[in-house]
């Protein structure tokens, strides 16, 4: 009893010992939970800020360029996008722009061949235009027929035979274009020329333009003596020329002509077909 009652000091202090150790740990316990909290509520606070920024930024953007807030790459924010007026607009304007360098560029390339094509065209006829020229002022070496008809030079490959000219025959042909047709029109002179090579092609006359030009009672300027005086001018050179190379103004089976106003032999005129009036002759098959 005597211990007990000289100790009796001691279970108290031991209590709030026990109390002061309880309280520091409570103590440090609860000051490290504020802190943690404080530590999370100050993270959250500056994700927050951070977000807001981000979102701004992204407003911003949009308000801008008419594109998303949001950085979603998924078909749905694709299809958003699409949807969006400004981008409808842009994407129009874009079409409408490689449309119309699209026709332009029809359209240049269409005037450049009508172009191309006008001066072909125009080459050609140049071309044309020489041959023309060439053929009043250069008989033809040979002439070419078939059975019906006289060839041109360029078609001499369809030829079943050929004569050679001479230059006398060259002449001859021009002094009897001149003797027959003097005063008629070129046209007419072309047609002379025409009759006589016509009878040369024919079987049923001579065989050269010598032989077809004198053959007896056929052309009176070979009877009157007219062939040996006179001297062709220019149109009847052309018109020989012209037959020559191809050129006719009747048809290949014609083979006589006429003045009704000055023939004495109409012999012609009742027995044989009419072809044609060029001037003052009538041109017969």
């Amino acid at each position: 009893m005597d211990i007990i009652s000289k100790n009796r000091w001691v279970a108290p202090m031991l209590s709030v010992l026990l109390v002061c150790i309880v309280g520091v740990n409570v103590v440090q316990a609860t000051g490290k939970w504020n802190e943690d909290g404080d530590s999370k509520q100050m993270t959250e606070l500056a994700a927050s800020v951070n977000n807001g920024a981000v979102s701004s930024n992204e407003d911003r953007r949009m308000l801008q360029d008419g594109t998303s807030l949001s950085n979603d790459t998924s078909a749905s924010s694709a299809d958003w996008i699409n949807t969006l007026p400004a981008k409808n607009w842009l994407v129009s304007a874009q079409e409408e722009q490689e449309l119309a360098e699209a026709r332009a560029k029809n359209k240049a390339r269409a005037a450049a061949a009508a172009q191309a094509k006008k001066e072909a065209a125009v080459k050609l006829a140049k071309i044309e235009k020489a041959k023309a020229a060439a053929a009043l002022t250069t008989p033809p070496k040979k002439l070419y027929f078939t059975r019906t008809k006289l060839l041109n030079q360029a078609d001499s490959k369809l030829a079943t035979w050929s004569c050679s000219v001479s230059d006398k025959d060259v002449l001859l042909l021009q002094k009897i274009v001149m003797a027959e047709a003097e005063g008629e029109p070129y046209e007419g002179k072309v047609a002379v020329a025409n009759v006589v090579l016509n009878r040369l092609r024919s079987a049923n006359f001579p065989d050269s333009i010598y032989k077809v030009i004198y053959q007896k009672s056929q052309f009176s300027p070979v009877a009157n003596g007219r062939l040996k005086r006179v001297v062709p001018n220019e149109d009847s050179i052309k018109a020989v020329n012209a037959a020559l190379n191809g050129k006719k103004e009747v048809a290949d089976d014609t083979y006589y002509f006429l003045s009704l106003t000055l023939a004495d032999d109409l012999t012609v005129a009742r027995s044989q077909k009419k072809v044609k009036t060029i001037g003052h002759h009538t041109f017969y098959k």
